[in-house]
């Protein structure tokens, strides 16, 4: 401690003109280092000493010095480091009570505490003590020191008190002051961590680097960002940055309702150990990892709580408010960035979707332009279902996936059918199609599987069946669902094992075929009946496509008619002349219940009665229940016997919505009758 001169004799000043001369100083600034020495000089003129120290009380355990010993002093002399109260001897430690003056030092100070040995190295003989704050709030006080021995008597106490009192108020307004210029200090320090974020949208990547320019504002150990999953009830490590060894979870860690409950706000533990548990396995990881203190805030996006930024220390009582608004600063920013992250990687996603998007428009283009350069007619659509399903197609074809088209009967499954035979890598091999409701159960098995020579009456010969004719190709079962519990069983073992037997023989055949199959019936409710297998179908139903019916797409109808009359006028050798605005009403009006194959049998009817005009209305078949009223005699109109079945025919597809067998039951006649029929007249 530096020596001064010795103390000056007291001046003819009241105390009161003392006191009014203090206030004045401390009034004109809030910088300490030029208040502290005017006011040592201003005391001086009342109370002779050589030193006056205040002393500035931190966390009740701590104190800083500051020293005043003439006109000129430091607002914080390095010398007096925040040092702990057990550094003073009980006899002169500053508390917020009294302390009995000081006449020989030497005598009654001792050297085994280190503020003791400091002082008598410096010579202080004489000490006088007294407090600011009071009672329960003591902020800190003030003592005057001298080389002289018992250079204080009892008049000084009372002269001092209500200097150390107007010290005090000085002092706690240069303590909000300085709190406030040092958070905001800090807080411009966080700031210019935000270029650094900047540098990457990836926090982990700067992460280190953050902690590293985190330590100078807000010292830590270990700085840990981590992410919740609030309805799987864990969190997990997304970042982490250690100065020590510490073993980091790399596995997603189970939080209780409490610790989630916990996270709304900041959190802070002065002493982890003394505050938490080892009842949760998040508690477990925190005490294993030594560390004292932690500060938690929470880091949120759009609003919600989606993780925290955390820093440890492995001293007790080193995070308080101050340090939690500096962490919040930092995690608000890094919420932002991930934030900017979340758009950035949904933008990626988005515009990863649209390529896919056009790949399989462009795919899916290519393989109608292929179909139609081979004479199988073309394919228009401009519905968005219709899209729905072309996009569907685009990305199973080219896969080994089996598939299951649904649709109503008329609505183009086989179309959609030959589109996947197309696009894969079977294009170039056969592409054979089989109609399961057109044939009885043992010529379909004889059909499907092939059989041996005498393998039932009338096998003559022997014969290769569809799934032979298909090899290397694609297989494709129309009404998949009318197929019998017998030949389903046998069918689903081609799927499962790839092999099969012919009727009649013991060879075991390999299957390399690729199957499409389609159904207009709701196979789920055949199997609640038991009519349907439920193994076959969950090996049916890989990847469903649906194909909605033509009356929830009207956008298809009239180019789908336009195709029909162009197509059909070339193959018939009679083109018409168009079709009328009458007619496109009326057949965007008409619900179609048998769908394209009902649209094109009517544009076929329709360009055979205009004689290459143009198709009107009555060119056009009624609809079902039209004319009910008036019954037709034989013989009258011109309508023979022929044109009555089909129209019956037409009637009872449209009633039955397309379902050919309730159909062929509302008709008196079998499934393969009513297909025959429909083949005589053209029906597909």
């Amino acid at each position: 401690m530096d020596h001064d001169s010795a103390p000056s004799t007291s001046e003819p000043h009241s105390l009161a003109t003392v006191l009014s001369e203090i206030a004045q100083i401390a009034s004109e600034t809030l910088e300490l280092k030029d208040v502290l020495g005017r006011i040592a000089h201003c005391v001086r003129r009342v109370i002779p000493f050589d030193h006056l120290r205040v002393v500035r009380i931190l966390d009740g355990e701590r104190a800083v010095l500051h020293a005043c010993s003439g006109e000129h002093a430091d607002a914080h002399d390095p010398s007096f480091d925040p040092v702990p109260l057990s550094a003073w001897s009980p006899r002169w430690r500053p508390r917020g009570g009294a302390v009995r003056k000081l006449d020989n030092a030497r005598a009654e100070l001792d050297p085994s505490y280190p503020m003791d040995a400091k002082v008598l190295q410096g010579g202080m003989t004489s000490g006088l003590w007294e407090p600011f704050g009071g009672g329960s709030h003591f902020t800190g006080g003030v003592w005057l020191c001298s080389h002289a021995a018992r250079s204080f008597a009892p008049e000084h106490q009372e002269l001092l008190k209500p200097i150390a009192a107007l010290l005090g108020s000085a002092m706690e307004h240069w303590r909000i002051w300085n709190d406030d210029r040092l958070r905001q200090e800090r807080l411009d320090q966080v700031e210019a961590l935000f270029e650094t974020l900047a540098e990457s949208l990836d926090v982990r990547e700067v992460f280190e680097r953050l902690s590293h320019d985190m330590q100078r504002i807000v010292p830590h150990d270990l700085m840990v960002l981590t992410e919740l999953d609030v309805r799987a009830r864990n969190l997990r490590i997304a970042a982490s940055a250690c100065r020590v060894p510490v073993e980091i979870p790399t596995d997603p860690v189970p939080v209780t309702e409490d610790e989630l409950a916990s996270r709304k706000e900041f959190e802070i533990l002065r002493d982890i150990p003394d505050e938490i548990g080892p009842d949760t396995e998040r508690a477990g990881h925190i005490l294993a990892s030594g560390m004292r203190s932690w500060v938690r805030v929470p880091v949120k996006l759009a609003g919600e709580i989606r993780g925290s930024l955390n820093l440890f220390h492995r001293e007790p009582a080193r995070f308080g408010k101050e340090e939690a608004v500096i962490v919040r600063r930092l995690a608000d920013r890094i919420a932002l960035t991930l934030s900017f992250r979340r758009l950035a990687e949904e933008a990626r996603r988005a515009s990863d979707q649209r390529e896919r998007a056009e790949r399989l428009e462009i795919k899916v283009e290519r393989l109608m332009r292929e179909i139609e350069s081979q004479g199988r007619g073309r394919i228009v659509g401009t519905s968005p279902l219709w899209k729905e399903t072309m996009v569907a197609v685009g990305r199973v074809a080219a896969t080994e996936t089996t598939v299951l088209i649904t649709g109503e009967s008329g609505t183009g499954k086989e179309v959609v059918s030959s589109l996947i035979h197309q696009g894969s890598a079977r294009a170039g091999k056969p592409f054979v199609a089989i109609n399961c409701a057109a044939l009885p159960e043992q010529l379909l098995e004889s059909e499907l599987f092939g059989h041996e020579r005498g393998a039932f009456t009338g096998a003559v010969t022997g014969r290769i069946g569809r799934i032979e004719q298909a090899a290397g190709g694609t297989l494709f079962l129309d009404e998949i669902g009318e197929l019998s519990p017998f030949v389903q069983a046998k069918l689903l073992r081609v799927l499962e094992q790839r092999e099969f037997q012919r009727l009649g023989g013991t060879r075991t055949l390999k299957a390399d075929i690729r199957l499409l199959a389609a159904t207009n019936r709701d196979l789920r409710e055949a199997i609640a009946k038991g009519t349907f297998r439920e193994d076959l179908f969950y090996r049916l139903n890989v990847f469903q496509i649906h194909i909605a019916p033509l009356r929830d797409r009207p956008e298809d109808i009239l180019p789908l008619a336009n195709l029909f009359l162009d197509d059909l006028g070339d193959s018939m050798d009679r083109p018409a002349g168009g079709i009328s605005k009458e007619a496109r009403e009326w057949l965007l009006s008409y619900s179609w219940p048998g769908n394209v194959r009902e649209l094109r049998n009517a544009m076929e009817r329709a360009i055979l009665l205009c004689d290459g005009g143009l198709i009107t209305r009555s060119h056009l078949p009624p609809a079902p229940g039209e004319g009910k009223a008036t019954p037709v005699a034989p013989g009258t109109q011109d309508m023979n016997l022929s044109e009555v079945e089909r129209r019956l025919i037409e009637k009872a597809l449209g009633d039955a919505k397309g379902n050919k067998s309730k159909a062929a039951r509302t008709l008196g006649v079998s499934r393969a009758q009513l297909y025959w029929r429909m083949e005589k007249y053209g029906m597909r």
